[in-house]
């Protein structure tokens, strides 16, 4: 593998300014992503407490079933002992998702390696599983490359309730057939075979969508000690209990300081990335699997479709029986996870940011601190195939990127049309509509009323025209389809629907093509989390 960076050519504001030592959005946040801010949050950390021993267990206990590695059990004792955390995460998506959520882990697992080395004391990484999402139709699917084309391929079935990831059912069939055809996608290679195996045998051990999610990133990272905790586990919803208790008690000032600050983030430029309400709760109440948002109105959390109307009183007492009543949404996540682990950085990507910079004065009235964020990398992969086209067309990434193979390509299919062709046929329809005009003044003079007809007669000869130029263009473009479907490939392969390749494909294309040790091989390379982008050639 080869690495190069280059300046991240597509950035929201929000990262670009944040990466900038003199911008309005670090007001928003407690540190800068700099060397010093890791002394200071370890520290601070140090001196406050966090039951680590119990979190440790319940990582455990929740990661028994897919196996804990040697690496893993090491960090976990490592957490026992108060060890901080670099935390991130991510909905449970098919086949681990998009790109970004590998490359969230891989962020997190080298963060926590850097800061272990400068700080001189362990530091573990740690996923944290985004089970209690409920929007399946963001998760039961991915894209494949086919024919220089991206191709939608989705899991058929459909759930008619709204249920969390954690709590709705895969299908084996389905699943099964899901995950054949994707790989029939990516086409056979050597690994093919073994890799179908391993994703099948995961599939039919898991019986959700946090399931296999987990049981391949246990996997994928089982040589790194990626610790794995699904939000919806019961044990840890029972460990929330009294951090729940105080989200509820704190619920209006919080939603309060949430829609002023806000109103602040967009002032200076950022957007409203939450668009908070005063009256929003920012919890769900959990019923047989599906999450209703809670709202406070008339001194009472409600939701009018699940028939839900509760006191604070009431609503607290609820908690203290079954913390499992309760979800998180994007506001009290963070805060949550604040309140359970002792978090050294939290690592997201621009959408986190900016949801984040909306939460500063909450952490605050629940006394807490804002952790350190730190911005995920991000990462392009450039296969062999691609490699090649780009030094046959003389175009590099970073080009690609600019739209420079797209206006290549616009270019070299306008320098191959038949001009003569064209023009000829303008010649023909030419006199073909002179000799209309001069037959429709015959008719008008002679008081024919067929205007209509003819009207269609001429419409149905400019109709044979186009399709005779269309057909004289596709025939000029399969003669030189070669070269077109490169310049296809490289934008579908780097830039597909005009964006970044790792919020469209999933980890396993690249697997496929370069191997079983692909994310170990990932993990070698010499990166760090900056404002720069990975170019990773294979």
């Amino acid at each position: 593998m080869k690495l190069e960076q280059i300046q991240s050519p597509v950035n929201p504001k929000i990262i670009t300014d944040y990466w900038s030592e003199n911008a309005d959005i670090h007001s928003f946040f407690e540190y800068k992503y700099e060397e010093q801010s890791f002394v200071d949050r370890a520290n601070y950390l140090q001196n406050s407490t966090y039951r680590s021993k119990e979190l440790a267990d319940i990582i455990r206990s929740f990661m028994e079933n897919c196996g804990i590695h040697e690496k893993a059990e090491e960090h976990l004792l490592e957490l026992e002992q108060g060890a901080p955390v670099v935390v991130g995460g991510q909905q449970a998506g098919l086949l681990t998702g998009p790109l970004y959520s590998v490359h969230k882990a891989i962020s997190v697992i080298l963060l926590a390696k850097e800061q272990r080395e400068k700080l001189n004391k362990p530091v573990v990484p740690m996923f944290w599983i985004a089970g209690e999402d409920h929007d399946i139709e963001e998760i039961n699917h991915t894209y494949t490359n086919v024919d220089a084309e991206v191709k939608k391929r989705g899991y058929s079935e459909r759930s008619k309730l709204k249920t969390m990831a954690s709590t709705t059912m895969l299908n084996s069939d389905a699943i099964e057939q899901f995950v054949k055809t994707v790989f029939h996608d990516f086409g056979e290679t050597e690994y093919t075979e073994r890799l179908v195996a391993t994703v099948l045998a995961h599939a039919k051990t898991s019986a959700t969508f946090t399931n296999f999610f987990t049981m391949l990133m246990n996997d994928l990272f089982k040589n790194h000690g990626l610790l794995l905790l699904d939000a919806t586990y019961a044990p840890f919803r029972q460990y929330e209990q009294r951090y729940f208790k105080a989200l509820i008690e704190n619920n209006e000032k919080i939603a309060l300081q949430v829609v002023e600050q806000e109103r602040k983030l967009g002032q200076a430029g950022y957007g409203v990335p939450i668009g908070a309400t005063e009256n929003n709760a920012n919890l769900f109440f959990v019923r047989e699997g599906e999450r209703f948002l809670l709202e406070r109105k008339n001194g009472q959390f409600s939701n009018t479709l699940a028939q839900v109307k509760l006191t604070e009183e009431q609503l607290l007492h609820m908690v203290e029986d079954c913390p499992e009543i309760l979800s998180n949404n994007v506001v009290t996540r963070p805060l949550m996870q604040e309140m359970a682990i002792p978090v050294l950085a939290f690592v997201g990507g621009a959408g986190e940011l900016a949801y984040w910079a909306t939460l500063k004065p909450a952490f605050t009235t629940l006394q807490l601190q804002m952790p350190i964020f730190a911005p995920r990398m991000n990462l392009t992969l450039v296969t062999r195939q691609v490699q090649q086209i780009l030094e046959q067309q003389q175009l590099t990434v970073t080009q690609v990127f600019d739209g420079q193979a797209e206006e290549k390509l616009q270019q070299f299919i306008a320098s191959i049309q038949d001009l003569e062709s064209q023009q000829l046929i303008e010649r023909m329809n030419d006199q073909l509509v002179a000799q209309y005009e001069e037959l429709s003044k015959y008719l008008q003079n002679g008081n024919y009323q067929l205007e209509k007809l003819l009207e269609r007669n001429k419409a149905y000869h400019d109709r044979q025209f186009d399709y005779l130029q269309t057909k004289i263009s596709e025939q000029v473009l399969q003669k030189h389809d070669a070269i077109i479907h490169q310049y296809k490939t490289l934008l579908v392969e780097l830039f597909p629907n005009g964006g970044y390749q790792e919020r469209v494909y999933n980890p396993f294309q690249y697997m496929n093509v370069y191997g079983l040790t692909f994310i170990d091989d990932l993990l070698r390379l010499p990166m760090t989390i900056s404002d720069q982008h990975q170019i990773i050639s294979f």
